[in-house]
Parts: structure tokens; C-alpha cells; sequence
């Protein structure tokens, strides 16, 4: 869909009020045989030993990726007109969190389908003004099976509004409580190129620091989304090997910028796990190790 013009009188407020009520674009869906490849390069980013067999829960995330060509990147690193990106003329993008099903495990060797679609497109206000809000549902199938639900929640900012919330915006911040689980992810330049290049994700703000401050108003370059959400996942993975993750929850309440390594938290409470990343609560993961009825 061509992008739309923030030219009415009430400016983004206005475009994403109208994007929210007309855009649902069609399903689509792409086909992968699952190599060995991506989760033994992924493997050695996390500092883990590989899979064998089955993909850990949500290692699916370096499968089935978008690979636009250089010419149909816009000048932020994301594709100009991606066919699930809403039609905005500009975009400031951040990934909001996420949840996943995990029906049955997906096999190194199995050709899979992801199947994705706009589930929800909603407005809301944030700490730098409007916000379009877009969930977008994949499903993932193994001969026409499902095996994996996951939702990703997308944030999108007004870019005339005011800078995103920074790392000293804490002043409703909790301290993560009684975790006995913890890991250490470094977030250092090299980390973040690596998991971009993993995840074919050319997004300036994860490497281009001068685009990241000066462009957007970051702090600093920030920590990709996705790869907390899989750095929660290895706490159960690590202390809990035996037990099986069947949904996983997780919410991104501020950004994480670069620089020393954050903090991987959590503990067990009962069948659930509850996990954070950096010193605050302001990015958290749930996890369910019940089976759901």
C-alpha cells in the first residue's frame, strides 16, 4: 500500500486514527526448510551449545525472514513498503513485545510455513505523544499442522512528537524481587551487529549510533527486542532443562540501550516462570511450563 500523508490538520494524531480504522491487509505466508545454520549461528551469539534436533522454544525468530533488496530499504534500514507495515510517510518503529504458543516443537529438517497476518491495529498515547499500536499474528505450520503461535506487538511513534523515554526515565521502576536465575547477555556494538545480520534486520538504530541519536532521539543504539525476548527464554532453558515452555509472554515497557551487559533475572514460581532484563521491571517475560488445557 503507497504511504500516506500526515498533511491534515491534526497531523499523525489524524493519520494513524485512519490507519487504525481502514488498514488490514491480506494474509500472507513463506515457506522454509529449517537448516542447522541459523540456530548454530544463534547458539554462539547466546553463548549456548546448539540444538540437535528441536528448536528451542521461539528459535524459530531466525527462520523465514524478510530479505528485501537495498532498493526497497528506506533511509531508517527497514523496507520502504513492507506489505505488514502500516502506510506511514515516516516511520519510528519499536518493537513492543510479544506472545507465543508453543503447540509442539519445531525440528531441524522439517519444511515449515509461516502464515502472517494484521491482527489488531489500534491508537494510544505514550511519554512522546500518539502511538499506533499493531499486532501482527504468525502462525507457524508443519504440513498444514500448526505448531507455534506467535503475536508480536509493534510501536509506532509520532517522529514530530517528542524524544522517546530515555534509560534515566525510571521513576516508576521496581527492582526484579527474590530471582535466583541469572545469565549475562552482552549488548556491546558487536553483539547487536551480529543479531541484525542473523536476523536480516538492517534497522540503523541497532548499529548506526550517530542515526540512532541525532535521527531518532535515542540515547544511544538500542538493544533489539527480539533478542531479549529469546535471552528471558534461556533461563528455563538453562535451570529447568527438563521442563517444556508451552506459552511465553513478554512486554518491553522502555527501551534497552547498549553498552554494559544487562542483567538476565528470573526465578520459578511454581509452573511459571517470571523473568527480567536489566535492573528494572520494565522489561519482563512470563513464561507457563503447564501444558494448556
Amino acid at each position: 500500500m503507497t504511504r500516506r500523508q500526515a498533511d491534515t490538520g491534526g497531523g499523525y494524531v489524524d493519520l494513524f486514527a485512519d490507519i487504525a480504522a481502514t488498514w488490514r491487509p491480506d494474509p500472507i505466508e513463506v515457506t522454509e526448510t529449517i537448516t542447522a545454520g541459523p540456530a548454530r549461528d544463534l547458539a554462539a551469539l547466546l553463548g549456548t551449545d546448539p540444538p540437535v534436533d528441536v528448536l528451542p522454544p521461539l528459535w524459530h525468530s531466525v527462520y523465514l525472514l524478510d530479505r528485501p533488496t537495498r532498493a526497497e530499504l528506506g533511509d531508517d534500514g527497514h523496507p520502504r513498503d513492507g506489505y505488514l507495515l502500516p502506510p506511514l510517510p515516516e516511520r519510528r518503529r519499536m518493537f513492543g513485545g510479544g506472545v507465543a504458543e508453543f503447540v509442539a516443537p519445531i525440528r531441524i529438517g522439517e519444511t515449515v510455513t509461516r502464515r502472517s497476518a494484521v491482527a489488531n491495529v489500534r491508537v494510544s498515547e505514550g511519554r512522546s505523544g500518539a502511538l499506533l499500536l499493531v499486532r501482527v499474528q504468525h502462525t507457524y505450520l508443519v504440513n498444514g499442522v500448526e505448531r507455534v503461535f506467535d503475536h508480536h506487538d509493534l510501536v509506532y511513534r509520532d517522529p514530530t512528537a517528542a524524544r522517546p523515554a530515555s534509560a534515566s526515565d525510571v521513576e516508576d521502576a521496581e527492582t526484579p524481587k527474590k530471582v535466583s536465575w541469572r545469565i549475562t547477555l552482552p549488548t556491546d556494538p558487536v553483539t547487536l551487529f551480529r543479531f541484525s545480520a542473523l536476523t536480516a534486520n538492517a534497522h540503523r538504530i541497532h548499529y548506526d549510533h550517530p542515526y540512532a541519536t541525532e535521527v531518532e532521539g535515542h540515547p544511544g543504539l538500542l538493544v533489539h527486542g527480539p533478542l531479549l525476548a529469546l535471552a528471558m527464554l534461556e533461563l528455563p532453558r538453562r535451570y529447568a532443562p527438563q521442563a517444556s515452555v508451552w506459552t511465553y509472554a513478554y512486554r518491553f515497557r522502555r527501551p534497552c540501550h547498549a553498552g554494559a551487559p544487562v542483567e538476565i533475572t528470573g526465578r520459578r514460581d511454581g509452573a511459571d516462570v517470571l523473568m527480567f532484563a536489566g535492573p528494572s521491571t520494565h522489561i519482563s517475560g512470563f513464561a507457563s511450563l503447564t501444558r494448556p488445557q
